[in-house]
């Protein structure tokens, strides 16, 4: 395997994980199955034999959250936790590590991985970034990891493929990226076969990377190539990594995987996570006449919750927060969020 470095990142704010996610300790943070490990801490672990532990893995977050991190990850080399100055979406924010790293790992391949995964096969998912950092080495290629799609969902973006590489792992040009299709459109996608998931799973050599924002995003490479300053990293636009690059670069590939992949964004992935046999998800205590279909939590073993009548609910009682939701509004939270933000009595709830 060539030099490969890790990038974590853990700046998210978890809006639609509320109330259990919270401005003070967002979800990547906190543990939500019996592993005892928080989302950011399982994540480091898959990731540990593929960086000799903590000697090429970098976590980059906001400054509101360093504690947190070195809290949870104590082996992390302080020089290895990157702050990002302000919130300026996932583009900033590679370019900005991809250029601290660059000057300790100028050949390295890098990937890059959200904080806040669920990857159920480990070997499955070491063996396939192994494979990946293999053709990156190779190649100029950037390299996106898809995950075979197995219902239509309308919250993950999608890859159509193109013609296929030559070579192992199985790796094909990218034709198409849509960002969350309507219901029907998945359903297109998934009949049509030739789609995956876009899992927010990247690899690419550092140098690559670096030519590609040099070339599509000139005046942001320029400003931090320049300066890696806090002010001149509040002057970037705020750009998904998606949109910054990966849209418009002609050298985009994808590698088809399967390896138990599940991105926790919201209530609705944490039932799939905790899912058994039982007709409604609980974590707590519950007492339910003619309820089914739902997630019920809360964070306190003294806290009941009794529902009647109910159907594909979410209900949450996390300290002095109670939120009761159907599963099919759970994307509006974020919305909420917003509302306790802007309001300044409020706020603390937030």
């Amino acid at each position: 395997m060539p030099e490969f470095v890790a990038l974590i990142l853990a700046g998210g704010s978890g809006e639609r994980f509320w109330p259990l996610s919270r401005q003070h300790n967002p979800k990547q943070f906190l543990k939500l199955d019996s592993s005892g490990l928080s989302l950011l801490q399982a994540t480091a672990a898959r990731l540990s034999p593929l960086t000799s532990g903590t000697d090429r893995l970098y976590v980059i977050t906001g400054e509101a959250y360093c504690q947190l991190v070195a809290a949870q990850l104590p082996d992390l080399p302080p020089d290895h936790l990157i702050v990002e100055p302000v919130a300026r979406d996932t583009g900033p924010a590679v370019l900005y590590a991809a250029l601290r790293i660059a000057a300790l790992h100028p050949d390295a391949v890098m990937g890059v991985f959200a904080a806040d995964h669920r990857i159920t096969d480990i070997g499955q998912f070491q063996s396939t970034i192994r494979g990946a950092a293999d053709l990156a080495a190779q190649s100029s290629w950037i390299i996106t990891l898809g995950i075979h799609p197995t219902y239509p969902a309308t919250g993950y973006g999608y890859i159509e493929q193109g013609e296929q590489l030559g070579g192992t792992p199985a790796a094909f040009r990218v034709r198409r990226f849509t960002e969350k299709p309507d219901e029907q459109t998945a359903r297109r996608f998934l009949e049509a076969g030739g789609y995956s998931w876009n899992s927010g799973m990247f690899m690419w050599r550092i140098s690559t990377i670096l030519h590609e924002f040099a070339c599509h995003r000139p005046e942001m490479f320029r400003t931090l190539q320049a300066d890696l300053s806090p002010k001149s990293f509040a002057s970037l636009p705020k750009l998904s990594i998606d949109y910054a690059i990966l849209e418009l670069s002609e050298n985009v590939v994808v590698i088809p995987s399967e390896f138990g992949w599940d991105d926790l964004g919201d209530w609705n992935a944490l039932e799939r996570l905790l899912r058994s046999n039982s007709p409604n998800v609980v974590v707590g205590t519950h007492v339910g006449i003619d309820t089914a279909g739902a997630l019920l939590y809360t964070t306190s073993g003294d806290d009941l919750i009794v529902t009647i009548g109910l159907d594909d609910v979410v209900i949450v009682r996390a300290g002095e927060v109670t939120l009761v939701v159907r599963k099919d509004r759970t994307q509006d939270i974020k919305k909420v969020v917003q509302q306790l933000k802007a309001n300044p009595e409020l706020e603390r709830f937030a």
